[in-house]
């Protein structure tokens, strides 16, 4: 992976704190970004399942086949197979459901 050279400026007592526990500060803070980064994208993840776009939420209500059959002729060809999923639906204020309504 290609490295870029930044400047970040820390607090003295952070750096100290990190010197204390890694020998290495770029490949720490590299870690602790990476870390951080994947858990923003878990949130987004975790906030979109809650509050679903509404397009998505009417993909829901139609279900997957219908959605798709929908489709421009061709548009729909190998994009999903249908026989490969769960049933699921959106109840709302609970989520995603894998049971009947």
């Amino acid at each position: 992976m290609a490295s870029e050279r930044v400047t970040v400026t820390l607090p003295q007592e952070l750096v100290e704190e990190i010197d204390r526990c890694e020998r290495n500060r770029s490949r720490f803070i590299a870690e602790a970004v990476a870390h951080e980064l994947a858990l923003r994208r878990r949130q987004g993840l975790l906030r979109s399942i809650a509050s679903p776009h509404p397009e998505a939420a009417l993909v829901a209500e139609e279900g997957l086949v219908e959605w798709g059959a929908g489709l421009p002729a061709g548009d729909d060809d190998g994009l999903v197979d249908a026989s490969a999923g769960k049933p699921v639906h959106w109840i709302e204020g609970k989520g995603w459901s894998g049971s009947p309504a």
